[in-house]
């Protein structure tokens, strides 16, 4: 089956579960299909697919893996002892383990095409993480902020996926704030070294949606996490990635 075939075999595919969506029209284009390819996995609920659907689903991901290429955590080089600051695409970083920053639901954002990290783990991840984190979330409504879960990749570089909530700005930052920003950053770490990773990479926690300050929140990530490293060294190395080049601008002057 050619990369193609793949594409127009999981848009019926998704198309077929949902009795709405008979006049939906496929788009002719390849970047229209690859995004309303995106568009119904991200809506899609948590229930089960079918074996070929999945292994069909996962070829097609790895393609678009090789396609938009990644980056190896043991190719980068370290900004200060066990700290590296990386910019670029974390769903295509090669890592022990990589962060989420999850909403409180921990499924995954249903928004279509969503600009967010959370939306973006769950596209190149595959349909199998939201199945995932659904099944780990039945004894909770929600999860709390500042708390972490772990889960598989699936189709994602990295071999785990982090899973943190982080505190939601509403006018001035208040202490509680910051400590549950912080708790998230430790608790992720704790949950990675209980599971015996060694590397892990933190996208801009709460910076996005969730309105956190973008200098404060990375002077509250750059402490915490080197605190976490005195009191536990040589564990884990940790890998800052940004996106945005202010953000980069912002921790290169704070590790530097």
């Amino acid at each position: 089956m050619t990369q193609d075939e793949r594409l127009e075999y999981l848009l019926r595919y998704l198309l077929a579960e949902h009795k709405e969506s008979a006049d939906i029209r496929v788009p002719g284009t390849l970047s229209e299909k690859r995004r309303f390819l995106r568009s119904l996995m991200n809506v899609r609920p948590p229930v089960p697919a079918s074996a070929e659907f999945l292994a069909v689903q996962d070829a097609y991901l790895q393609e678009r893996l090789a396609e938009r290429g990644t980056t190896k955590f043991q190719d980068l080089t370290p900004v200060r002892p066990g700290l590296y600051l990386w910019q670029g695409d974390i769903t295509t970083l090669a890592v022990d383990a990589i962060v989420n920053a999850a909403n409180r639901q921990m499924l995954g954002c249903f928004v279509p095409c969503h600009g967010c990290i959370d939306n973006a783990i769950h596209t190149y991840a595959g349909v199998q993480l939201r199945i995932e984190c659904a099944r780990i979330m039945p004894a909770q409504k929600e999860e709390p902020t500042g708390g972490a879960k772990i889960t598989k990749a699936y189709n994602l570089p990295c071999q785990y996926v982090l899973h943190t909530v982080g505190p939601i700005i509403h006018g001035s930052v208040t202490q509680t704030d910051r400590e549950l920003l912080a708790s998230c950053y430790r608790s992720c770490l704790d949950l990675a070294a209980g599971h015996g990773l060694h590397s892990v990479a933190f996208c801009c926690i709460s910076t996005g949606e969730f309105r956190f300050p973008s200098e404060l929140a990375a002077k509250i990530a750059l402490e915490t996490v080197e605190e976490w490293r005195r009191q536990n060294p040589g564990t884990i190395e940790v890998i800052f990635n940004v996106f945005k080049d202010s953000d980069y601008a912002i921790y290169r002057r704070l590790l530097r």
